[in-house]
């Protein structure tokens, strides 16, 4: 090999000694496109005004309820038809209860069943009849907290809330003004009887600080139309000041029952120029008869386990029926009939005065809820009592001697509820 040829043999060298490092050096990664964000679970849609439920706080119900006794009050109290297991899934040991909106994404809570002939007392703040101490003869609702919510608000907002109407030439009727004077009757009357008895209101005022100013955003937001200032007002009177009461009755009055006072009303048509009807009927209400649609939301399907899980349907059905016996003893009223093509409803143990439905009261309050609605306040005969005003003894009204309206739900009601005490919870000797 000459000296001129030397350049051209290491530069060879040297390209392949490169050729052979890069051969053996570790192949470069292949890029892996990064997983997806995990996908939230769809929520639940939620009633006007709710907040999300706090889901975990059924745990305390474990094991308090048997399979048999879950499946018949979901089938014959709670709902209206067999769609409600799209949301929970009976299996032989548990209850696979969807907490989200999605059937398919997972999210749910188990509630275990308790073995036959071993369920127990569930965990709340209210006693039943049989859990009360026994009580003097004299008094048999003694030690018994009892809640009074006289329904809707009256006064300067009766109006608004659509429960004012006047004949031409007589006073005008206003629900909110008249369930407040039976409140105002009945509570030293179960005073005397040995309750401890609150008021959930005590003047024609909302308990609910919120105005319908405040819910524009609301009415506006929920909406696919209509008159906002109405629909804001709606929601104050129907929905905001429901849930204001649903908080005093449930975290500071706590009560054993509450007593929800309403008159009944046939259609009216214009309140300035109203329509009289010849009849007038009686009927109570208590939780049930949720339909499809209710169940799709969050708030209402955790609301309806709750009533479920901590036993009200059976203290309820029991009060009620004492309630409508007294009523109808009192005032032969005849039952209120709903029609039966409307799928809100479910009648409770074949008695023609007592029926299930699903509303924001009797819902939200955690307890017990005696749910009144006698009387037709538009009907010939009602309107007349109603006229005459409140007075001691009789008065000859609408043709024959009777008491104030207003004394008689009173004294309905507290005889109802005596008897009911009287006859289920032990009497001292």
């Amino acid at each position: 090999m000459t000296s001129r040829s030397a350049p051209l043999w290491i530069a060879l060298f040297l390209a392949l000694a490169a050729a052979l490092w890069w051969w053996h050096q570790p192949a470069a990664p292949v890029p892996v496109p990064a997983p997806p964000p995990p996908v939230a679970p769809a929520p639940s849609p939620l009633s006007d005004l709710a907040v999300v439920p706090d889901w975990a706080s059924l745990n305390r119900y474990q094991s308090t309820i048997t399979r048999g006794d879950f499946l018949r009050l979901m089938d014959t109290v709670f709902t209206v038809s067999p769609a409600w297991r799209e949301w929970i899934e009976v299996g032989e040991e548990e209850a696979n209860i969807r907490t989200t909106g999605s059937t398919a994404d997972g999210d749910s809570l188990r509630l275990r069943f308790a073995p036959d002939g071993l369920a127990s007392t569930p965990p709340r703040y209210w006693r039943s009849a049989t859990e009360l101490p026994p009580a003097p003869p004299a008094r048999p609702l003694e030690g018994l907290r009892i809640a009074i919510d006289p329904g809707h608000i009256g006064g300067r907002w009766g109006k608004m809330e659509e429960r004012w109407f006047q004949i031409p030439g007589s006073q005008p009727v206003q629900e909110g003004d008249m369930t407040l004077q039976v409140a105002k009757l009945l509570k030293p009357r179960l005073e005397a009887l040995g309750a401890t008895v609150t008021l959930v209101r005590e003047e024609t005022e909302p308990v609910t600080p919120v105005r319908p100013d405040m819910l524009e955003e609301q009415a506006r937001a929920s909406s696919s139309g209509g008159d906002i200032v109405r629909l804001a007002e709606r929601l104050f009177y129907r929905t905001a000041e429901i849930r204001a009461r649903a908080r005093v009755v449930n975290d500071t009055i706590r009560p054993d029952l509450v007593l929800c006072l309403h008159f009944n009303a046939d259609a009216w048509g214009d309140p300035a120029a109203p329509s009289l009807v010849p009849t007038n009927h009686f009927h109570m209400l208590l939780n049930g008869g949720y339909m499809d649609n209710e169940l799709a939301k969050a708030d209402e399907r955790y609301d309806l386990l709750t009533k479920l899980l901590q036993g009200v349907h059976d203290e309820e059905r029991k009060l009620a029926a004492s309630t409508a016996a007294a009523f109808v003893e009192r005032n032969p009223m005849p039952p209120y009939l709903y029609n039966p093509a409307a799928r809100n409803h479910r009648n409770v143990d074949g008695n023609p005065y007592l029926w299930a439905r699903n509303l924001l009261a009797n819902r939200t309050y955690h307890c017990p809820v005696v749910y009144y609605e006698p009387y037709v306040m538009n009907s010939t005969e009602d309107h007349a009592r109603i006229q005459a005003g409140d007075y001691e003894g009789e008065r000859e009204v609408w043709g024959k001697p009777r008491p104030s309206i207003f004394r008689e739900y009173a004294d309905s009601a507290a005889r109802g509820l005596e008897n009911y005490y009287r006859h289920s919870r032990k009497m001292a000797e």
